[in-house]
């Protein structure tokens, strides 16, 4: 009963996932908010407009942030032609998002830019015991994927309740489409994150063998997971991450990393409501 008081009066929702890291539900106390933020947020869905300005803003911080992670690991490194094609592919990709006309061109070029990334990961791993060839989501199929799709779906989990924090639908997106159950506006926002965010901790837990191949079991059918002792391991990485403190870009201010979901959401609102002439996505420095 305690942990439901707390749910109710501290608003801390509970999150069950399953021990390979897939979402089952939350519970949570009253959802914040008003319905006229949320009709806006629908309203926006309908000009097309606006949805377009928003989708190509969370592809452009994507991009963009990723593109960090990659010059990173090519200042490390010295020189990697995979690393330095996909740096070019990202250029050209932002370059030609700026003149997208509708919302499945800006998805191809997600997709483009995204593909271009996954293909240089692998010369971002510096123990020779982990490789990785390509994005493989469902099931993954071995220890690098497995812990990518892991620390996604712990990122997905803080997006829906920072959005439902200020009191915005999660389900209804403007990059991902919709679809029943899936919640798009959270998969949208944590585009700003995924490489900055959960792709360098997962670097630096393999990098650094905070997590070895003992952290994995695979399944009857070559599905890999995380087994327990590594989900205990990716869990307390995360939360330390989370209690890191970076500056905002446009707040100027010195905030926890585990905050900046909460603050882009918030952000996203005031754009939504009309208080902001563009949404400022997350920029990393």
């Amino acid at each position: 009963m305690r942990g439901m008081r707390e749910v109710q009066v501290l608003r801390r929702p509970i999150v069950w996932l399953s021990e390979h890291g897939r979402f089952h539900g939350r519970l949570e106390g009253r959802t914040s908010g008003n319905v006229l933020l949320r009709r806006a947020q629908h309203q926006a869905l309908d000009r097309e407009e606006k949805a377009l300005a928003l989708a190509k803003t969370f592809v452009y911080a994507k991009v963009r942030n990723a593109r960090l992670v990659l010059l990173r690991a090519l200042r490390e490194r010295g020189s990697s032609a995979l690393l330095g094609e996909a740096l070019r592919e990202h250029e050209a990709v932002l370059a030609d998002l700026s003149r997208a006309k509708d919302l499945e061109e800006v998805r191809g070029l997600e997709g483009q830019a995204a593909a271009a990334y996954f293909r240089a990961f692998g010369e971002m791993l510096l123990t020779p015991e982990f490789s990785f060839t390509g994005r493989i989501k469902r099931p993954p199929r071995d220890p690098v994927n497995a812990l990518l799709s892991f620390l996604y779906t712990l990122l997905v989990a803080d997006a829906v309740a920072a959005l439902e924090g200020v009191g915005l639908d999660p389900q209804v997106g403007y990059l991902h489409a919709l679809r029943p159950g899936r919640p798009s506006l959270a998969l949208d926002l944590v585009e700003e994150f995924r490489a900055w965010w959960a792709d360098r901790l997962a670097l630096t837990l393999i990098n650094r063998r905070q997590i070895t191949l003992k952290h994995f079991v695979e399944r009857p059918g070559g599905a890999v997971y995380l087994s327990e002792e590594g989900r205990g391991e990716v869990l307390t990485a995360y939360q330390r991450r989370k209690q890191e403190e970076v500056t905002h870009p446009l707040l100027k201010e010195t905030v926890p990393i585990g905050l900046l979901l909460h603050l882009q959401a918030r952000l996203l609102a005031r754009y939504l409501r009309g208080d902001l002439p563009r949404y400022p996505a997350f920029l990393a420095r």
